[in-house]
């Protein structure tokens, strides 16, 4: 018996022998597509960003980039200042009243100090709120730049990266960075790459700068505890230090805090840490307790002060990874095994 059952054949779309039904399928009954249909989920769209990008941006919102909100303690601290600040100016008005009461020389001399005071109060007052919106700009910069790598938004890329060669303008040893990264700008279609090129060329350099003075920070700071004849010593060297490094880094990457930015600074940093509290304890961090352990056995001067340094050199890297400008796509974020290896007994520069 020969086999009935029909061979596969290959036929052209275009050919006049293919005739095509145009026909709807037939619709299932409606108490058939009752029964079968299920409600189907809503999907969300997956966050691109990375663990560590969501908690560098959840600091910088507690911190630099966080926008004034009245609350109670606001208005506490705002009630208490404009009370001591009417003190003062009655005081210092009496205090000129009382001197031209002695000698109108002396009252034209209080007026001009008075003047020269408020002309620094003026100019500290500007001075804190260009560094507080240079902060928040470099905040929103480190933001959309991360978006845009991880959209790959064209648009996007290019806008953030001209904002951030805008920011490093007046600074002359950018020079060749910047020519590079606006000859890429004309070439590279795709905006992850090209942020990735401006992070590599403008920021990486930076990034050394920081990596160095949190090293020789760490370094100072593991020194000066090990040899300080009194533990109160320590803490204010220590403060000093934490102090220094987290305005130096700030200066590096542009930031240049004043005293209400330093504050916003300190906010993000200690965010920062807390978050990644779970995190930092890693190997280096464990290998750094347990050569504080070994060589508090030796000497427990020497113990403290490799657990200053490591502190110091924790907090260095907080400050970096908040202060920086673009998030850590090209280059590898350093850990505390990368800027201090002094303090593990490693050979690394």
């Amino acid at each position: 018996m020969s086999d009935q059952r029909p061979r596969p054949r290959a036929f052209r779309l275009d050919s006049e022998d293919v005739a095509y039904d145009d026909k709807p399928a037939a619709a299932a009954p409606k108490a058939a597509v009752r029964s079968e249909t299920k409600p189907i989920p809503e999907r969300t769209q997956p966050d691109p960003l990375d663990e560590a990008e969501r908690e560098i941006e959840a600091a910088q919102e507690a911190g630099v980039a966080r926008r004034w909100r009245p609350s109670l303690a606001t208005l506490v601290w705002t009630g208490l200042g404009g009370l001591v600040s009417l003190g003062l100016m009655l005081w210092v008005d009496n205090l000129v009243e009382g001197l031209w009461a002695k000698a109108q020389g002396l009252g034209w001399v209080g007026v001009f100090f008075v003047a020269l005071l408020l002309v620094g109060v003026v100019g500290l007052a500007a001075r804190e709120a260009a560094a507080l919106a240079r902060q928040r700009r470099i905040a929103g910069l480190h933001a959309d730049l991360a978006q845009a790598h991880a959209h790959d938004d064209r648009d996007l890329a290019r806008d953030a990266v001209a904002r951030l060669v805008a920011l490093y303008a007046r600074r002359p040893e950018t020079a060749a960075a910047r020519a590079e990264i606006e000859r890429a700008s004309g070439e590279i279609i795709d905006g992850r790459d090209l942020v990735e090129i401006a992070e590599r060329a403008l920021v990486k350099p930076l990034d050394a700068k920081a990596r160095a003075e949190v090293a020789a920070a760490a370094k100072r700071v593991s020194l000066v505890t090990a040899l300080a004849p009194r533990a109160i010593l320590d803490v204010v060297f220590v403060a000093a230090q934490v102090v220094w490094l987290t305005r130096r880094i700030a200066e590096i990457y542009g930031g240049r805090p004043g005293l209400f930015g330093f504050v916003k600074l300190a906010r993000s940093i200690s965010a920062h840490l807390v978050i990644t509290g779970g995190m930092a304890v890693g190997d280096t961090v464990l290998q750094g307790l347990v050569g504080h352990g070994i060589a508090a056995k030796i000497s427990s001067r020497m113990g403290e002060g490799m657990l200053n340094g490591l502190l110091t050199a924790r907090v260095g890297l907080s400050a970096l990874a908040v202060c920086r400008p673009a998030p850590f796509h090209a280059v590898k974020p350093p850990g505390v095994n990368d800027v201090a290896p002094f303090l593990f007994g490693g050979a690394k520069d």
